[in-house]
């Protein structure tokens, strides 16, 4: 599952960079009264740096918001599970030609580890920070359409989630992450995409997000 993630401003700069300098930038700001920082907590709704299809046929990068809107609820719709994506009617057309890829330095989880009592209702649930063993970019695996707002054509975005591995013992749940070589074959429509989820990362690194956590990772932004 995944509701919150985060990413560092320095390390990203490069997607952050290349998608503020997109024409949407400006509507998405203006129009949609939105920030557009696109680094530290990314919450749903909130602007992200998200790696599309460009119109020449390459590769860009370009601010879009997290979270599908359906007039059935108020709330965005910011996760897709992989297993009803190819069928859905919300996903489907996604899935086939509009797929993305959300650059990130980690995503949170909260939960419980074995050692607490699951069964205990007071128990306060650990934050966790989640990303793949050996890798510098949590690249998660999204779709993306566009939806108007305000008399605008807005690009939105969501997680596409998978069961979770065996490394994440907090929630049964967790976002579909790529290889950093797969990235551009995701995105490109030709590409079955189940081919690539095949090879998604499995192995995480689960750390609680505690006061050292916090201290050290001010360093890293300085």
């Amino acid at each position: 599952m995944c509701t919150w993630f985060y990413v560092e401003s320095k390390p990203l700069s490069l997607y952050i960079d290349k998608a503020k300098t997109s024409p949407l930038a400006n509507d998405i700001m203006v129009d949609m009264a939105k920030n557009i920082a696109m680094y530290g907590d990314i919450r749903p709704t909130d602007v992200a740096a998200v790696i599309a299809p460009a119109r020449n046929g390459g590769v860009g990068v370009f601010p879009m918001i997290w979270g599908f809107t359906h007039e059935a609820t108020n709330k965005p719709i910011i996760n897709c599970r992989i297993e009803t994506a190819e069928t859905r009617p919300m996903w489907k057309e996604s899935w086939q030609s509009r797929r993305c890829v959300i650059p990130a330095s980690w995503y949170y989880e909260w939960g419980m580890s074995e050692t607490e009592d699951v069964n205990n209702s007071k128990v306060k649930k650990t934050k966790y920070a989640i990303q793949p063993t050996g890798a510098d970019v949590t690249f998660l695996a999204g779709l993306y359409r566009y939806e108007v707002h305000r008399g605008k054509q807005i690009p939105m975005f969501s997680v596409i989630t998978r069961e979770a591995s065996e490394s994440i013992r907090i929630h049964d749940r967790m976002p579909l992450i790529l290889r950093q070589e797969d990235v551009v074959n995701w995105i490109c429509a030709a590409t079955p995409p189940k081919d690539i989820s095949k090879k998604s990362l499995t192995d995480m690194i689960v750390e609680p997000v505690n006061d050292h956590y916090a201290a050290d990772l001010v360093k890293r932004l300085i």
